[in-house]
């Protein structure tokens, strides 16, 4: 029986498990589960046999060594900046592993002793990064493999509240790590380069910069962009590209709103609020307006924003009971940024039955013998309630596939890498397919790079 370790139990994690636990009599595989909160594990596990919880402190280096070697391949649910301990020591043990998380520069550096030790290291694996990758160089390969020129390669993904537990008038709920969120779009201007003219879009610019998106039939939305596009030009062989662009997807509004946030500075998190555990939401407000004692604290907003009073823009912020002088934060020493995060926490939790709603969509403009034209690939999932989520499913679902197959030795490769090979997103597309997770594509006008649709 081979044994696979997961370290992590979080929200991403359900459909992750519930797939290992299914497949776990017919691969002959157990599955033990670490996280802080044995609870957490022993509620995805229930009553199944072939699987147990343990408590897993990341941070307690010999239990950690302890259960990493008692496992045949590791994945690490855990937040981006905790795979590295986990790495070193798949490395010093001899053990494959998987991560949802970009390469950072650490795990980059560990390529050459992966690939000395036969293991595969496989990360961007989720939904963004992860399905992105392979369902572009899915179509990306076939049109090399036809000889066509690329000329446009867009990218934009969104995780969202379903139509049908839209309830508030933002049109959002978090679906993952809230404070990703709310930082969302920090450390550098955004790059990408369009008609071969590059772009940045520093922060406090990011959220009026949007384009606009129609996908596969299910309504408007815009996109911001994402940090750094051009990365992805080695990536996915297409250094000389004309257009290049990956971007965020919210519903249409979200950005000019969330602006106002950014506009006061209530997203920061670099230095810490003076007895935040004390303040209320309106006291949390008043911190980034002018003192005034005779207005109130509504009137100075709306006037240093321009806001009237009959603006969306008014409700939107109305409906987070921003003002309320009684609702305390509760939160010590935190950042801006933190305090922002607990507010938002209040309205935008999923609710038990509600939905969510993953959307992707890849825009290829080529050529072809002497024609352009332009392919429009589109993805939409909608979860089930808030456990098995759609965001759980679409990260959950491609890191268990590539955990089995590399340790049934169908993925084999090894080294530090993320899933742009045929052997790994062949048969990982082909097998999310049956799962509803299949993306639709079709023939479009090429329009190339369209600022029509283009805010600002």
């Amino acid at each position: 029986m081979k044994n696979i370790l997961i370290i992590g139990a979080g929200k991403s994690s359900s459909s992750l498990i519930k797939y290992l636990l299914d497949k776990s009599e017919q691969e002959n595989i157990y599955i033990t589960i670490g996280d802080v909160s044995v609870d957490n594990a022993k509620k995805l596990i229930g009553k199944q046999k072939n699987a147990k919880a343990i408590q897993l402190d990341v941070f307690d280096q010999e239990n950690r060594l302890k259960c990493i070697e008692n496992a045949n391949i590791v994945i690490s649910m855990l937040p981006a900046r905790f795979h590295i301990e986990v790495a070193k020591d798949c490395i010093k043990l001899k053990k494959h592993l998987v991560t949802a998380s970009y390469i950072s520069e650490e795990m980059k550096a560990l390529d050459s002793k992966a690939k000395e030790n036969g293991l595969v290291f496989m990360n961007e694996i989720g939904v963004d990064p992860g399905i992105d990758h392979m369902s572009a160089m899915q179509v990306l390969d076939k049109l090399r493999e036809k000889n066509a020129k690329l000329l446009l390669f867009e990218s934009f993904t969104g995780g969202l509240v379903a139509p049908e537990s839209d309830t508030n008038l933002w049109n959002y709920k978090f679906t993952w790590n809230p404070r990703n969120v709310v930082l969302a779009g920090q450390g550098g201007a955004a790059m990408f380069i369009q008609e071969g003219t590059y772009k940045y879009i520093p922060y406090h610019k990011l959220f009026r910069r949007t384009e606009f998106l129609k996908i596969n039939g299910s309504g408007n939305f815009e996109a911001y962009a994402n940090r750094d596009s051009l990365k992805y030009r080695n990536v996915y062989g297409l250094e000389n590209i004309p257009t290049m662009y990956r971007g965020t997807i919210r519903k249409v509004g979200f950005s000019r709103a969330w602006n106002i946030f950014v506009q006061l500075g209530m997203t920061d998190d670099t230095y810490i609020i003076e007895n935040s555990d004390k303040m209320s939401y309106r006291d949390f407000v008043n911190l980034f307006l002018a003192y005034s004692p005779s207005d109130s604290v509504e009137l100075k907003l709306r006037s240093y924003l321009k806001i009237d009073q009959d603006d969306i823009m008014w409700q939107k912020l109305v409906e987070l009971d921003l003002f309320n002088p009684k609702k305390i934060i509760g939160l010590k020493n935190a950042t801006p940024a933190q305090m922002l995060q607990k507010i938002l926490e209040d309205s935008w939790t999923l609710q038990e039955d509600d939905k969510d709603m993953i959307v992707m969509q890849h825009l290829f403009g080529y050529e072809l013998n002497g024609e352009k034209k332009q392919i429009e690939s589109s993805l939409v999932v909608i979860g089930e309630n808030q456990k098995y989520t759609a965001m759980a499913k679409t990260v959950g679902l491609p890191v268990a596939i590539a955990a089995l197959k590399i340790l049934k030795g169908e993925i084999k490769t090894p080294g530090v890498q993320l899933p742009i090979s045929k052997e790994v997103y062949e048969p990982i597309l082909k097998e999310l397919e049956n799962y509803g997770i299949k993306f639709k594509e079709k023939e479009v006008p090429y329009l190339g790079y369209n600022p029509n649709n283009v805010i600002g």
